[in-house]
């Protein structure tokens, strides 16, 4: 069996994450898994050179790299030359690139296409650019559920949940006085932490600032991890809400498991997720969440039970629970933690890649 991962752009995010480890894990599970990608996605070349064969088609340089001729050819190429049983387009971008070249392949693999949000493709995408899928894979119950009543036949969506590395997101704890020493953040802190890029409209970054806003009075610091969190606009938003002395934008960090580690509580103020791995790793590392209730996270973030919930945008709910966390015993946040922690053990990235197996075994019984 053999399986091709494409995926574009640059940088690093959920779904580049979420591509990275099913590539990896396939090739773990025995399967002929590579991958195609931009030259220049360096974030990825490291972490996968040496483990997995790539192949490159050409450069990302902007949104137009998806009809430049020469990254079409060389992709083309790269399916014909590796004979692929499937292919997997990892985002609708990446199926973009799959869409243009797969009239002229010479063998056609059967295409897989993910769907990670709950934002729905136009009328043209789903009547064209979709076709040429086998399977459209739903990373949550929540998308698939949206795809199947306004989008695909039902029996096109497979629901294929995303999953997470446990073997680096897990309780660690003799090492929470080390990092925290490392950052400068005392005892008598409490430390609140948000991995997520800064997209503040679909993130929700401002809505986190203005739950803070609410509980200035309270001894934390606030640690936003991702692209560009370190940027000047970050800055001013920090600024704006007066908590320029209490947040700090860390930027990317390939350490994020080692920040969970020395971290309180976790904060999600997401619009719009397909299933939010960052908050399923700050349960398997047993950190009390408060998270808004985007897409699919309702699935298993149960209020109360595993780390709590609010609505979209309901920065003076996500206040109140922000406390309720702080003032708990210890009782109390053993418990939680001990659920989220159980939880997040049935999102592992092996049981995705054991799905995936499967929906290759149903795509093509002759394998």
């Amino acid at each position: 069996m053999k399986v091709l991962n494409v995926i574009d752009g640059t940088g690093w995010c959920g779904t580049k994450e979420q591509s990275y480890l099913i590539t990896l894990y396939l090739k773990k599970r025995g399967i002929e898994s590579e991958m195609a990608l931009a030259k220049n996605h360096s974030e990825m070349i490291e972490k996968l050179q040496g483990k997995v064969n790539l192949h490159f088609y050409g450069e990302h340089k902007s949104g137009l790299s998806r009809i430049n001729p020469v990254n079409l050819v060389e992709l083309k190429n790269i399916i014909d030359k590796g004979i692929y049983d499937f292919v997997i387009a990892h985002s609708s971008h990446s199926l973009d690139y799959v869409w243009f070249v797969y009239p002229f392949l010479k063998k056609k693999p059967k295409i897989i296409a993910l769907r990670r949000s709950g934002f729905m493709p136009g009328f043209l995408s789903r009547k064209i650019k979709y076709r040429i899928a086998s399977k459209i894979v739903a990373v949550s119950k929540k998308v698939g559920e949206a795809l199947k009543n306004k989008a695909f036949p039902p029996n096109k969506v497979e629901i294929i949940e995303s999953g997470i590395d446990l073997s680096r997101f897990k309780p660690v704890p003799e090492i929470r006085a080390r990092v925290r020493d490392r950052l400068g953040i005392s005892d008598r802190e409490i430390l609140l932490i948000n991995v997520a890029n800064w997209q503040p409209w679909r993130k929700g970054q401002e809505v986190i600032l203005k739950a803070l806003s609410l509980i200035r009075n309270q001894p934390f610091k606030m640690l936003f991890v991702g692209s560009g969190t370190d940027s000047e606009e970050a800055l001013a938003s920090f600024k704006e809400f007066e908590l320029e002395d209490r947040c700090i934008g860390f930027g990317f960090r390939e350490d994020v498991h080692e920040l969970l580690q020395a971290s309180d509580i976790f904060i999600f103020g997401s619009f719009s997720e397909g299933i939010a791995g960052a908050v399923l790793q700050a349960m398997a590392t047993g950190k009390i969440v408060v998270s808004t209730n985007a897409g699919g996270i309702p699935e298993y973030l149960i209020d109360g039970y595993n780390g709590f919930m609010v609505n979209v945008g309901d920065y003076k709910a996500m206040a109140d629970k922000i406390m309720t966390a702080i003032k708990m015993n210890d009782n109390r946040k053993e418990e939680i933690s001990k659920n989220a922690i159980q939880t997040a053990s049935n999102y592992s990235i092996e049981n995705t890649v054991d799905k995936y197996i499967n929906l290759f075994k149903k795509l093509q019984p002759s394998i």
